[in-house]
């Protein structure tokens, strides 16, 4: 297999910690709520990411509305009441979110290596912005939801992308926590994926990728013991 000339990310769940983030906040309301049966961080997280991933498969929408109203729904499921103004705080909460360890130091060691580095994100330029400033790693492209006015898992966000960067696909390797958002649409169009199983879980799919790693040191090792 070819070395990858270009890495390309998911950003939340694989250089933020978008996992723990969103647990964080969405326990803090059921606690608000004075919830006492509510189930740990984690549960909630995976029902909220359900409801949102049906309202990113649908017609694009700005991803600040994506947050308020995924997080109305999944309120409204469990009998909580939020506001626009807990929608503001998911917004201002997921800008605040950091990078794991592991992320800094590795995509150094991949730069290093002479490796480009770039994001395809399902945000928008305000909080990726933020998150750029916590990463302290400089990307050659980033690309957001925003600028193509879709969201993974839509093969089009992968297609304006690989245009937008001028990358044959043969030459990037997509690196993505988000396995149903990005390891399919990045295979489909040809591209090399690895799948980042930072909780050893099995694959909520089909798809093969072409390595798995429980963090990002996978890529720096790939990187090195790769480069001409």
């Amino acid at each position: 297999m070819p070395r990858a000339r270009l890495a390309t990310f998911d950003c939340y769940g694989t250089l933020v910690d978008w996992e723990g983030g969103a647990a964080t906040f969405l326990y803090g309301i059921a606690l608000r709520e004075g919830d006492q049966d509510a189930p740990n961080g984690r549960a909630l997280r995976d029902r909220w990411e359900e409801l949102q991933f049906e309202l990113v498969s649908g017609p694009y929408k700005p991803y600040k509305q994506i947050l308020g109203e995924s997080l109305r729904a999944w309120a409204a499921e469990r009998g909580y009441s939020v506001g626009d103004d807990d929608a503001e705080a998911l917004v201002r909460a997921m800008r605040g979110w950091q990078p794991f360890p592991d992320t800094r130091p590795a995509l150094t060691r991949v730069r290093d290596a002479g490796m480009k580095l770039a994001i395809i994100s399902n945000t928008d330029r305000d909080i990726i912005d933020h998150s750029l400033r916590h990463l302290e790693v400089p990307f050659d492209h980033v690309q957001v939801a925003e600028d193509v006015r879709a969201y993974k898992p839509a093969d089009t966000v992968f297609e304006q992308a690989l245009e937008r960067f001028g990358e044959d696909p043969a030459d990037v390797l997509h690196v993505a926590f988000g396995f149903k958002y990005d390891i399919g649409p990045a295979q489909r169009l040809g591209c090399q994926t690895a799948w980042v199983n930072r909780h050893v879980e099995s694959a909520p799919g089909e798809e093969k990728p072409d390595y798995e790693w429980r963090d990002l040191w996978g890529l720096a090792e790939y990187a090195e013991s790769t480069a001409s």
